[in-house]
């Protein structure tokens, strides 16, 4: 392959190793080069300018100017696809979220010590993100989020109540790549009556409490990592914790949350296809799922299944994905009854529940 055929990064780090690091790791790639690696955004600048990438990594915390404050004039003046590389703490967790906010595509967390052999360990997740990334539709933020001076986001709008639905109804969704940010165009849109919600997105350990609480605080369900063993109630939203798979029980009326470790499925740890058996399984015609934006195949066949015991599912379309994968993928399944943009999801989902209110299907 040519070099000109390849996909061409800029690596933005502040340390030295790093840069080294993922220079090597790129480099290695036959699909792929390293075309400049800056150590801060205003070197950064200059080497997009005259290098033109196809994708940049970029650190999260740097000396001059922060990789919020970069991405953030990045995607206002030139728009590209980025993936963060994030710390493993609380704080990288939410400075990482709001760079998703931003439109970076993805995020790898590096290791906080063992840097270099954390690193190579990671190699085929970096290079596979860089990959998914290059091929990426980049989300077009209608208007910069708007962030108050601690960087918060705006809360939902009013959403009208659903009234008196069937406590049988579990909201499913499975996402992946770009899932942050559509799960979030989901759930602010559903009203706090509505009935539970349970999610396995995509991410590592570490990151999926910040992510719980950045949405509690943004919606009218309350959100929160799933708990093993926990009733799951309507108004509540679950997700399932990084690095370990979730599912569904039924535990005499109640329904209820599995949160185990094991083996990944289909590369995932969560796995959406591990959900939406469970789904498939115990929840049956009272279950609406949702197949959101994401790289692969995880959960597609499940949803086949859900489908086939009676769900109800609906699959975002390419146009309004980051990456068309899962969703195809489910589409090919014949998975799919709908398939619509997202923001007329939670729209569609809240006009079947209201077309079923009151109506279940007790399945002992």
């Amino acid at each position: 392959m040519n070099t000109s055929a390849k996909t061409r990064v800029v690596v933005v780090d502040d340390s030295a190793l790093v840069r080294s690091l993922l220079t090597e790791i790129i480099n290695r790639q036959p699909d792929m080069v390293c075309v400049g690696a800056a150590s801060d955004p205003f070197a950064a600048r200059e080497m997009i300018r005259t290098l033109n990438p196809d994708v940049i990594t970029l650190d999260v915390e740097m000396p001059r100017m922060d990789g919020i404050d970069f991405l953030s004039k990045l995607m206002r003046l030139r728009p590209m696809p980025v993936v963060m590389v994030s710390t493993l703490t609380e704080r990288g967790a939410e400075v990482t979220l709001r760079a998703l906010e931003l439109g970076a595509v993805d995020f790898v967390a590096k290791p906080k010590i063992g840097v270099a052999d954390g690193l190579r360990l990671l190699a085929q997740d970096i290079t596979d993100k860089v990959r998914i990334a290059a091929k990426a539709h980049l989300r077009r933020l209608v208007s910069a989020p708007a962030a108050g001076a601690e960087g918060e986001a705006p809360s939902a709008a009013p959403v009208a109540s659903l009234g008196r639905l069937s406590t049988e109804k579990i909201i499913f969704i499975g996402a992946s790549t770009g899932g942050t940010e559509a799960t979030k165009e989901v759930l602010m849109h559903l009203p706090p009556d509505s009935p539970a919600v349970v999610i396995t997105q995509h991410m590592p350990p570490g990151f999926t409490k910040s992510y719980a609480a950045r949405l509690n605080g943004l919606c009218k369900i309350r959100v929160a990592e799933a708990r093993d063993g926990e009733r799951i109630l309507p108004g509540h939203a679950y997700i399932a914790p990084g690095g370990l798979h979730l599912s569904v029980e039924r535990s005499g009326a109640n329904y209820i949350a599995r949160v185990q470790d094991g083996e990944p499925v289909n590369r995932h740890k969560p796995s959406v296809e591990v959900l939406f058996k469970s789904a498939a399984r115990v929840v049956g015609p009272n279950a609406l799922a949702l197949m959101l934006t994401g790289m692969g195949a995880d959960g597609a066949k499940a949803m086949k299944e859900m489908r086939d015991a009676g769900s109800y599912n609906v699959v975002q379309d390419e146009a309004s994905c980051v990456v068309f994968g899962m969703p195809r993928e489910a589409i090919a399944a014949g998975a799919a009854h709908e398939v619509l943009p997202l923001t007329q999801i939670a729209p569609k989902l809240i006009e079947r529940l209201r077309s079923t209110a009151g109506m279940s299907i007790n399945r002992v």
